[in-house]
Formats: C-alpha cells, structure tokens, sequence
C-alpha cells in the first residue's frame, strides 16, 4: 500500500491519504516530545506524502493544536487535510493548578467538557485559533463514550445529539466545514450517533483491529450504507499488535489477557510462515474495509514514524489473509488487501 495515495472520504468533497498522522503523542501523553522531535516527524511525515493530519483540544490542554498549526503554518492550505474535535473547553490556569494526568508539560489551560449549541461554537473557533490556520476541514464531537464518561454517558450523548449536533450542522450547511462527526473508543456509540444524526464521518478507536472486527456486525455495514467514513486509530490495539505477545505486552491499555496473548501468537505464527511483520498487517488491515479510508498513527519519533510507513508499506501475500480466515482468526466477511 502506497501512504501517499489518495482515496475519496466518504460521501464528501474530501481526499485523505490512507495513512494519517496523529497528534495525541505531540500532546506530551505520558511523556514529552520535545518541539524538534515533533516538527520533525510533522516534516517527515509531509515528505513521506502524508496528507491527513488530526488533533484535538484535549491533546495536551491544546499543545498538539499549537504543535500541529506550528509546523503546518507555511503549507500551502488547500494541500492537507486537517480534522479537530469539539466537546472540551479550554481556560488559562497556573501550571500548580492543573492536573495534568496522563499528559506532561502540557499546555496553560484546564479541560471542561462542553457539549452545548454555545459550547461547541466555541470549542471551535478556540481551536482555529490554537491552530493559527482558517479552516478545519473535518470535525469531531470527542468522547461522548461510556470508556470515557462512565455512568454519565447517556446524558452526555443526548446533550451531544442536541447542542454539538446542531452547531456543527451549521458549520457544514454554512460550508465552513465539510464533513461533522463523531470521535470515541466504542462502535456502538458511532452506530447509535449515525442512527440518530446525518453524520458524514466517525473516528474509531482501537475497535475495528485485527484482533476486534464486531463493527462488521451493524456499525460497519450502516457506514458503507449511508456513505460515511470511518477513521480508524489504535489499530495496534494500544501496542500487542505493534510488540507481539511479548512480556507486559498491552491491550486496551492494561496488560494483555492470556486469551489474547494466545491469540495473536497464534498470528504470529502466520506471519512468521509468509515472511509478514505483525504490524504490517495490522495496519494494512484496518484499511482494506470499503469504509474505511484512512488510519491515524500517533509516533513518538521519526525512527517510530519511518517505521510505520515501512510496515504501510510492506507487501503482504494474498494466501496470507486467506491462512488467517482458515485457521479462524480473521472473520470470514472481514475485507482485507
């Protein structure tokens, strides 16, 4: 698979490349990225043909938007895809008042959750001028998930289906942006937005992966139905399908249960027999599904970047996706390369 190519999103005026680049790590999540390592895997990943760049507010109390619009500033804008997210309010507090977990050295500011018309509105013009760039060109509403606000959810999903839903449709029908949707970590908060709401577009986390393919079920097939994309991040399910079924390796986050180790050394396994890195076919997976044009893959360096384009890059076999729907660990209906 090429990163540079460029493929249609969804039903909207939009091309993205089908490798995108995420910011949450530019964001200084459990550690910091110096300002020269994250220019230069922004640079890099522009040289290399990646077109596609997301951030949001929270990243880092707004430290990935500054970042991001830093080093995208000079680009000619018409040339890049650019998606942000609303649903947190940002004000300037003291470093010694701010709690910074899971972020480092983050941005001046503390994070409130705001999904109102008014909210929303401002949301997103704080975040154009975090960006110091006219335009968005997508937009999320980000974490209206039970992962994120728990007991809570529900309520918080209506409030999004009214007051962000409604301001973001403004922005579109005003051609201020083109494509609104939703950004969480579970397919079934995006099959229930898209059943509710004309949504152009979802960003999905860790849920559709070689390991995760139950979005086929309902969610994926809604999507292809109605034309919608599907970005997906974490395809590495938080890291096991980066490292392998190594010691302490992560799933979700937490160390990987013993039915998982299992199976993806059971992938492994596979891979070994046709000469395929793990996280080749991780991330070229994820890509194969006609609703899914692109992926976001947040780095830490420009080593971690440049390799994540060589696994995009690497050419995988068609017996070897074959191999892996025979011996069950690839649904038979999931797409692949």
């Amino acid at each position: 698979m090429n990163p540079d190519e460029k493929v249609k999103f969804g039903r909207v005026d939009l091309e993205v490349t089908p490798f995108g680049f995420g910011t949450a790590p530019i964001g200084n999540i459990f550690r910091e990225i110096d300002e020269g390592t994250s220019d230069a895997m922004i640079q890099t990943a522009w040289d290399s043909g990646v077109r596609y760049f997301d951030t949001a507010p929270m990243y880092g109390h707004g430290l990935a938007e500054l970042r991001t619009g830093h080093s995208l500033r000079w680009k000619e804008r018409d040339d890049f895809v650019l998606s942000s997210k609303v649903g947190r309010i940002l004000k300037p507090a003291r470093r010694q008042d701010i709690d910074y977990a899971p972020w480092t050295n983050a941005g001046r500011f503390t994070m409130h959750f705001d999904y109102s018309y008014d909210g929303t509105m401002r949301s997103f013009e704080d975040s154009l001028q975090r960006l110091n760039l006219e335009r968005m060109d997508i937009c999320f509403i980000h974490d209206i998930d039970v992962f994120t606000r728990g007991a809570e959810q529900p309520e918080v999903f209506d409030q999004a289906m009214d007051g962000a839903w409604k301001a973001l449709s403004e922005l579109r029908d005003q051609g201020v942006v083109k494509a609104i949707g939703v950004g969480v970590n579970e397919w079934e908060v995006c099959h229930a937005a898209l059943q509710q709401r004309d949504f152009d577009c979802f960003l999905l986390a860790g849920r559709y992966t070689l390991l995760e393919q139950d979005s086929l079920n309902d969610f994926l097939p809604l999507c292809e139905e109605r034309g919608a994309a599907v970005v997906v991040g974490g395809g590495f399910n938080s890291g096991i399908l980066a490292t392998g079924a190594v010691e302490g390796a992560k799933y979700n986050y937490a160390p990987a249960p013993a039915q998982i180790m299992d199976r993806v050394r059971r992938i492994e396994a596979v891979c070994a027999e046709y000469d395929v890195p793990l996280p080749a076919a991780a991330l070229q997976f994820v890509v194969a599904h006609p609703a899914v044009p692109t992926f976001m893959a947040g780095t830490r360096t420009v080593e971690q970047l440049q390799q994540n384009l060589a696994w995009f890059s690497h050419p995988i076999p068609d017996q070897f996706w074959a191999d892996l729907k025979a011996k069950g660990l690839l649904r038979e209906d999931a797409p692949t390369p």
